[in-house]
Parts: structure tokens; C-alpha cells; sequence
């Protein structure tokens, strides 16, 4: 299979080509994969059912929700690790920050090996629908109309 992507143009905000507009490349996804095609797509592959499947997954996310909020970070074997990081505002000093200044957390994945060896042997192609076609008859928007 190949990764299909789409040529955008954005402007490069730092450096020596800064304010320039440069093309590069965007993933193109096809699809959405949802939690109950997930479960069927592990199911196929082993004795479990489905509904075993997401019961697994379940249960590993109220895990990781668990150790990631007492600080650890969680290796979930080749597939991976996950981790908190965290965004603040700065203060001036040391003594002048606060825990108040902390705007949010956030989760950090890292691939493991499996992961990392899919992403190197992903084939592209340029996708050749890049804009959307527009239905004749149609209002030339993508929301319905109300009459």
C-alpha cells in the first residue's frame, strides 16, 4: 500500500529562507479507523473475540490514564511508550513560579521498533484528487442546505 500526500504551500517562519513560501508535502488519510473495526481487525488474528478485544484495549487505557497521572511513563512493549509532558507559562524567577502557571498536559507517544520499521518502508504517492469536486447542482458548499 501506498501513503497518498498532497503538495501545500506554507511560509517558512524562521531561518535564512524566512517569509518565503515554500511546497511541501501533507499526508493524505483515506480513512478512519474506529475502535470497533480495531477490535475486528485484532480479533481476526487471534482466539479472542471482539468484544474481548475492546475490553482489553478498555482496560489498558484506564491502566495507562492511571500510571501516567502518578508520573510514570508507560513501554507497551514494540508498540511503544507514552509519557506526560507538560506546557507553562514562564515566570521571571524561580521563586516566582507557581503551579498555577502550568497551562496543560499532554500525551507524548514514541513508536517502537514495529512502528519505526513501518515508517521506513512506506511507499508515497501523490494524491491526484487534491481539491475537492464540487456536485453540479449543488450550492458549492459542503453543508447541507436548510430550505
Amino acid at each position: 500500500m501506498t501513503l497518498k500526500f498532497r503538495k501545500v504551500q506554507r511560509k517558512v517562519l524562521s531561518g535564512d529562507d524566512k517569509d518565503k513560501v515554500k511546497t511541501y508535502a501533507m499526508a493524505r488519510s483515506s480513512n478512519y479507523c474506529d475502535m470497533d473495526k480495531l477490535c475486528e481487525l485484532i480479533s481476526s488474528r487471534s482466539a479472542m473475540s471482539s468484544a474481548d478485544v475492546k475490553a482489553i484495549l478498555d482496560s489498558l487505557n484506564w491502566a495507562m490514564s492511571l500510571e501516567l497521572r502518578s508520573g510514570s511513563i508507560v513501554q507497551v512493549g514494540e508498540f511503544g511508550s507514552f509519557r506526560l509532558s507538560i506546557r507553562s507559562k514562564g515566570a521571571e524567577t524561580a521563586d516566582a513560579f507557581n503551579a498555577s502557571l502550568i497551562k496543560k498536559a499532554r500525551v507524548i507517544f514514541s513508536p517502537g521498533t514495529s512502528l519505526r520499521w513501518m515508517s521506513e518502508i512506506v511507499k508515497f504517492e501523490e494524491d491526484e484528487d487534491t481539491k475537492p469536486k464540487k456536485e453540479e447542482g449543488s450550492g458549492g458548499d459542503d453543508r447541507p442546505e436548510i430550505e
